[in-house]
């Protein structure tokens, strides 16, 4: 008799169990979506901007970024976390939360340009990240 224990494999282990709908078998998509290339002049990246006014959810993403916050910010950040579950019944991670926000921002600024509140805050802080005098 072996003394290993007997352990599920990775299959069993990262199955989707979280809908019934998802049971169905998968089904080839039938034409690819195209995303608009770059033109170099930032239109194309407006206009794939704003036909995406919502954060990106759940899905497999093909860019990573790593952003660096202070102590606060991550107690601000969970704290809208758990206010979002337990006054919204939404249960969302840092990076849902993270992504809604700047599809927001990045909304706001498409619409309203320089009277965004991206841009707005950008004046009050300065070049280097710190506050502007005067």
């Amino acid at each position: 008799m072996s003394r290993r224990a007997s352990l599920p494999g990775a299959s069993e282990l990262f199955r989707i169990t979280s809908s019934p709908a998802l049971d169905l078998p998968p089904q080839a998509p039938s034409e690819p979506a195209e995303k608009p290339k770059p033109s170099g002049n930032g239109r194309a990246d407006q206009l794939a901007r704003s036909a995406a006014p919502h954060g990106s959810g759940r899905t497999k993403h093909d860019a990573k970024i790593t952003v660096y916050v202070s102590g606060d910010e991550l107690v601000a950040m969970e704290q809208a976390r758990l206010t979002l579950r337990a006054k919204h019944d939404l249960v969302v991670d840092r990076g849902r939360l993270v992504r809604e926000a700047v599809a927001v921002l990045l909304a706001d600024f498409d619409q309203n340009g320089d009277e965004s509140v991206l841009v707005q805050r950008l004046r009050v802080v300065g070049s280097d990240g710190g506050e502007t005098e005067g």
